[in-house]
C-alpha cells in the first residue's frame, strides 16, 4: 500500500498552506478532503484579515498580527506557484465604533508599530464619499482607520490548490476522515468511509469537522454565517472594508476589484446548515444602508 510522510485532513486554505509548508521542506503529502478542495469555509469567508485588537482575543493577538504581516509573501508565493492572480487589497479598514474600545488614535510622535490603530488619514468624506454616515460624532460613532488587508478567498484557495498539483501533492477528495489511525502510541495513516491511507504524520485541519475525527476529536464547532454579494455601480465606488463595531447587528462592506461588495455576516449557531434565508439577506441590506 503506497504511504506518504504525512497526512493532512481538509483542503480548506490551513490545510492547503500546511500542505505547501510541509511540501517544500521535502515531505511527500496527502491531501484528504471530504467534498471538493476549498469548498468549505475558504470558500465562503469574506476574507479580511483582521489585526484590530478589539475583535482578537488577547492571546492570539500577537500571532494574528504576525500572520496579517505575512500574508503579501504568501500571496506573492502562491501567484508564481499557480499563474494565477490573488485580489488582496492594502487599502485599509474603516471601523466605526459605537463602544468604547479603549484604542486611541496615533498622536504626532508615536510609533505605528506599537499603535495598531490609526487617526484617519484624511476626513471621512474625502476617504469615502459613498458613505452615508460622513459625521461619526453626531451618530456616536468614533471612526478608526486600521492597516489591514482583505483578501478574496475563492482566488486565493484556487491558488493554493493548483500550487499543490504543480508541487505534486496528492489529493483525495469525496473521503470522510472517520479516525486517524494509531500504532504504538504513534498516528500511521487515517481511515475513511472508503478506505485506508498510511503515514507517519497526520494534522487535523478539518476545521468544524475537526471534533468528528477521532480518537482524539477536537472541542470545534460550526457556526453559520449568511452575506450577500452586490455589484457596485462602479468599481471603487467603496474602496476600504468598512465595518461596525459594537452595533446591533453589526455589518461590513467588503470590496473586491472587479466591482463586486461583500456585505455580512450573520453569527448562528444552526449546526451545519447551510441555507440562506431570504429575511436575513434583507436585513443584512438594510443594515449596510
Amino acid at each position: 500500500m503506497k504511504s506518504w510522510d504525512a497526512i493532512v485532513v481538509g483542503a480548506g486554505i490551513i490545510g492547503l498552506s500546511l500542505a505547501l509548508e510541509l511540501n517544500r521542506q521535502g515531505l511527500r503529502v496527502l491531501v484528504v478532503e471530504k467534498n471538493e478542495p476549498g469548498r468549505e469555509a475558504s470558500w465562503a469567508a469574506g476574507g479580511m484579515l483582521c489585526d484590530f485588537p478589539a475583535e482578537t482575543a488577547p492571546a492570539l493577538r500577537e500571532l494574528a498580527s504576525a500572520s496579517a504581516g505575512m500574508y503579501p509573501e504568501f500571496v506573492r508565493e502562491l501567484e508564481d506557484a499557480s499563474g494565477l492572480e490573488i485580489d488582496l487589497r492594502s487599502v485599509g479598514t474603516l471601523v466605526l465604533s459605537h463602544v468604547e474600545t479603549g484604542l486611541r488614535p496615533v498622536s504626532a510622535g508615536q510609533s505605528p508599530a506599537t499603535t495598531p490603530a490609526y487617526a484617519l488619514p484624511r476626513p471621512l468624506a474625502e476617504l469615502e464619499p459613498a458613505l452615508r454616515i460622513l459625521d461619526g460624532a453626531e451618530h456616536g460613532l468614533t471612526p478608526l482607520f486600521v492597516k489591514e488587508r482583505c483578501v478574496d478567498p475563492r482566488h486565493l484557495s484556487a491558488a493554493a490548490i493548483a500550487a499543490a498539483r504543480h508541487r505534486g501533492i496528492d489529493f483525495a477528495s469525496g473521503d470522510r476522515v472517520l479516525a486517524v489511525e494509531v500504532a504504538n502510541g504513534k498516528a500511521s495513516g487515517v481511515r475513511t468511509n472508503k478506505t485506508q491511507f498510511a503515514a507517519g504524520m497526520v494534522v487535523n485541519c478539518a476545521g468544524a469537522w475537526a471534533e468528528q475525527i477521532g480518537p482524539h476529536p477536537f472541542p470545534t464547532r460550526p457556526v453559520k454565517g449568511q452575506m450577500l454579494c452586490v455589484a457596485m455601480p462602479e468599481k471603487e465606488l467603496v474602496r476600504h472594508v468598512v465595518r461596525t463595531f459594537g452595533r446591533t447587528p453589526d455589518v461590513y462592506l467588503i470590496p473586491r476589484s472587479d466591482g463586486r461588495m461583500l456585505i455580512g455576516a450573520t453569527a448562528e449557531e444552526a449546526g451545519f446548515d447551510k441555507q440562506t434565508v431570504p429575511e436575513t439577506i434583507q436585513k443584512l441590506r438594510q443594515a449596510a444602508l
